[in-house]
């Protein structure tokens, strides 16, 4: 699926957030008015290997568009889990790249207040998220570590894992 400037014009079967109070990023990385989705996560300094994988998938100019667009986003230490050589092989392979990229994006910015009505979300991907907020929130097997990052053009969830479309994705 071609992930471009049309994506804003998705419809989102309803509203998709997580539950649970709002984090407050001001504490450590306010710079008063929010920039666009790549340039939040560049400023928060704890996604480098998400960025450049954007990069290197073709994404930043669509995450830096209009939006809006909801964004797990994996922090360094997520990707450090994976196994070793994934990430390389991956930056190397921009179709596997894109599909495990815009798996972790949904349609709409939809904020963590409304997550207890869904227990599912239709990515950019094609396939679904699996949602669980019975303790805490978890996406698919990711944990939710920080909600509600505004960006100009959506928001940000931090996760502590990459997610993959599919069990044998990240083989």
């Amino acid at each position: 699926m071609r992930f471009g400037r049309s994506i804003s014009m998705l419809l989102f079967g309803g509203m998709f957030a997580l539950a649970g109070s709002s984090t407050v990023w001001a504490d450590k990385h306010d710079t008063g008015k929010a920039g666009d989705i790549v340039d939040t996560a560049v400023k928060a300094g704890s996604f480098k290997t998400l960025v450049e994988a954007v990069k290197a998938a073709g994404l930043a100019e669509t995450l830096k568009g209009d939006g809006p667009f909801t964004v797990f986003a994996p922090t360094d230490e997520a990707f450090a889990k994976l196994p070793a050589g994934t990430v390389e092989a991956l930056l190397k392979d921009k179709a596997k790249l894109t599909s495990i990229l815009t798996y972790h994006v949904v349609p709409g910015k939809v904020m963590a207040s409304d997550v207890t009505r869904l227990k599912s979300a239709k990515t950019v991907a094609g396939p679904e998220l699996r949602i669980d907020s019975s303790n805490g929130v978890k996406v698919n097997d990711a944990t939710v570590i920080k909600a509600d990052v505004e960006a100009s053009n959506g928001v940000i969830h931090v996760i502590d894992t990459v997610l993959f479309p599919s069990a044998d994705a990240a083989e």
